[in-house]
């Protein structure tokens, strides 16, 4: 009898040392800035996922999607060093979502930090010219070489990679793909990405773990890029997003479309979401929280770079009215520097 009696008691240990520990997943928005213009010191696109277990508060893995100017920075508030990032992913090749990427790896040049993956698409044509991430990711580098820094400094510790920043990048070239492909993985957070149509080059990417799933759009549009269509959305990031938790996304108001009042020019308009369409694209792929990020205006602004804003400034309430016009009930979040969105 007193043996058994000591078998149930010791049941619930084993039962402890067996359980599987409790994850969860992170998506913070490290920059929200539309565009090139630089507005109420708002950082340049970007978004952190962080994975792991709750016990270490998700923060087992580090993914930075894009990397605008101030990523460094904004990482710098959330207690991380580049040295903490475990991939980058980038969307496409525009500066205001690659800029961070120099500071970032020199950063992590300085401090001795170990090669990094970078994910971005393969070489893209667009008229007679290359849009190239491998050619970028080569040069990161490169002022600070003909400045003489990489040298100097290599000089005082010969840990630093003697080919600077560049040296750490070991890259992961996605081509071109109408369907989804896992192009990164590391044990159970695998990342997707699928080419959409904004400027040749362009992917959007989904990231799935035990704890949910959350796609990156980007600054993706619709693959027909004029009117009549039936949608500003990508058919693409719509396939990607099919059942997922979170959709981050670029957003532009539908008072900069063409007639409006704004100049704003019609071309690059229409070769982006707005936020009225994201609402229904969000609900006919049954997702349960829409992001809005990259805002084209940002808030609290009366212009975007040259461009008035046609009735003066908006505010979350105007985005979020205009995306939940669609019917959409999920969360949407209206996206600021820093805002964090945690699953489940």
């Amino acid at each position: 009898m007193r043996r058994l009696l000591a078998a149930i008691l010791l049941l619930p240990l084993f039962a402890c040392a067996e359980a599987t520990p409790e994850h969860c997943v992170e998506v913070i928005l490290t920059g929200t800035q539309g565009g090139p213009p630089a507005v109420n010191g708002l950082a340049g696109a970007g978004t952190l996922i962080r994975y792991g277990t709750v016990e270490n508060q998700c923060n087992d893995l580090q993914l930075q999607f894009d990397a605008g100017r101030g990523t460094t920075m904004r990482l710098s508030q959330l207690g991380l060093t580049p040295n903490d990032i475990d991939a980058v992913f980038l969307t496409h090749m525009h500066s205001d979502h690659t800029e961070g990427l120099a500071g970032l790896m020199q950063l992590r040049w300085h401090y001795t930090g170990g090669p990094i993956d970078l994910v971005c698409a393969a070489d893209a044509e667009i008229d007679d010219r290359i849009l190239s991430c491998r050619a970028y990711s080569e040069h990161l580098g490169d002022a600070f070489i003909h400045a003489g820094e990489i040298e100097q400094r290599v000089a005082e510790n010969s840990n630093r990679h003697a080919d600077g920043p560049s040296g750490l990048i070991e890259i992961e070239e996605v081509a071109e793909t109408a369907v989804p492909v896992i192009v990164w993985q590391s044990g159970d957070v695998t990342v997707s990405a699928i080419t959409t149509t904004h400027i040749p080059g362009s992917l959007a990417y989904r990231v799935d773990t035990p704890a949910g799933s959350v796609v990156i759009g980007g600054d993706a549009g619709n693959e027909k890029t004029a009117p009549p269509r039936a949608t500003s959305t990508s058919g693409a990031v719509e396939t990607l997003a099919m059942g997922a938790d979170v959709l981050v996304h670029s957003a532009i108001h539908p008072v900069f479309a063409p007639n409006e009042g704004s100049a704003f020019p019609a071309p690059v308009y229409l070769r982006q979401s707005n936020a009225a369409d994201l609402g229904a694209m969000a609900k006919r792929a049954g997702v349960g929280q829409l992001v809005l990020t990259h805002l084209i205006p940002a808030l609290s602004t009366s212009s975007h770079g040259p461009f008035n804003v046609p009735g003066g400034e908006l505010s979350a309430t105007d985005f979020e009215s205009v995306a939940r016009s669609s019917g959409f009930e999920g969360k949407i979040y209206v996206g600021e520097d820093l805002l964090s969105v945690r699953l489940p």
